[in-house]
């Protein structure tokens, strides 16, 4: 059996991240085909480890060591940032410029890894975007990182649970600048770009639903225009290039008919309309995977929980969620259908 490295960042130190990524590691160290390597730091995931009770001894390689990994069940292997001394340094709980800092040099870590050819895929634990700001980093999120890290003009998000997928027009902007800038071309850019994310991970004769904006769909124009302005157009064209999507459905209804078996994937509009449906589902267990670069990332779809972050009550769920959801997609998929749309 070929054992594959799988990257998995730490997230934001300050926050559940080192938490929810030691118990990975530990859940994932009786699998034979899989070898998770934390980029992260030493001296906080040790404390992690220790806060957990969880019997795992670390071993920081370099990425020349990456390729000639060998499965161990009682190994943590670290690519160490070494970024804290021991006792220094980390501010627990709450935003931290340097915190921020070292959630962004973990995930530029883990996206060389993977752009090198040395893990199959990248696993993200949660950064916090005030932290990022704080730190001067000029991404708001994971999505814009990945995009300047990974060598693309454009990515696709996508959500995925049980069999409800979930891609997303809009996602890091105000829910007023979503609906300004929501236009028929855009629309049918997020069409073409979200059949390409399901061609790109094996996927064929699908069906794609594209959510509404207004209630019922708007009625016909009796509660907005939005719906024939921009996105029936959209559809139509999509259409008429020989694509199966259907839309405007409402977006009260469309997520459960995605999950039913009705449509194969649904494209929202705005952050919170596809976001809401995944987790009120199934919190835990919805994982976010970025395509259109050159290797598959999926995440967690929670926060930091500074609330509750060092306390050893965080639920790693969604981390583990995310490292299996790695393991099934990324030996299937595939940037060529994408290339035309990213590049």
């Amino acid at each position: 059996m070929e054992v594959k490295v799988l990257a998995l960042t730490m997230g934001d130190p300050s926050g559940i991240g080192p938490e929810i990524v030691a118990r990975t590691a530990w859940e994932m160290r009786g699998r034979e085909d899989v070898i998770p390597l934390v980029v992260g730091d030493r001296v906080v995931v040790e404390e992690a480890l220790s806060l957990l009770g969880l019997d795992l001894e670390v071993e920081a390689v370099t990425e020349g060591e990456v390729s000639s990994l060998r499965r161990n069940e009682g190994r943590l292997y670290l690519l160490d940032c070494a970024l804290y001394r021991s006792g220094l340094g980390l501010e627990k709980g709450r935003v931290s410029p340097t915190s921020g800092r070292a959630a962004f040099e973990f995930i530029r870590r883990g996206v060389e890894l993977c752009r090198r050819g040395l893990s199959m895929a990248l696993v993200t634990a949660p950064i916090n975007k005030e932290a990022i700001k704080a730190a001067g980093i000029p991404f708001i999120g994971h999505t814009e990182m990945l995009m300047e890290l990974g060598g693309v003009r454009r990515n696709m998000t996508m959500f995925v649970v049980d069999g409800l997928k979930i891609f997303f027009h809009s996602r890091h902007v105000s829910l007023r600048r979503a609906i300004e800038e929501l236009n028929a071309e855009g629309l049918h850019r997020s069409i073409l770009m979200a059949c390409a994310c399901m061609r790109a991970l094996g996927f064929s004769g699908f069906k794609l639903a594209v959510a509404a904006l207004n209630p019922h769909a708007s009625d016909g124009g009796l509660l907005g225009d939005e719906e024939s302005l921009h996105i029936s157009p959209a559809v139509e064209r999509a259409r008429a290039e020989g694509l199966d999507v259907v839309g405007p459905i409402p977006a009260d209804s469309v997520f459960h008919m995605g999950l039913t078996g009705v449509f194969d994937a649904v494209l929202s509009l705005y952050h919170d309309q596809g976001h809401i449906a995944a987790k009120t589902y199934d919190f835990y267990r919805t994982v976010s995977v970025t395509l259109g670069m050159s290797f598959l990332r999926t995440s967690v779809d929670h926060g930091t929980a500074f609330d509750i972050a060092w306390k050893g009550l965080a639920n790693h769920t969604s981390m583990l969620e995310a490292t299996l959801k790695a393991l099934e997609l990324a030996p299937r998929y595939d940037q060529t259908p994408l290339i035309p749309l990213v590049s």
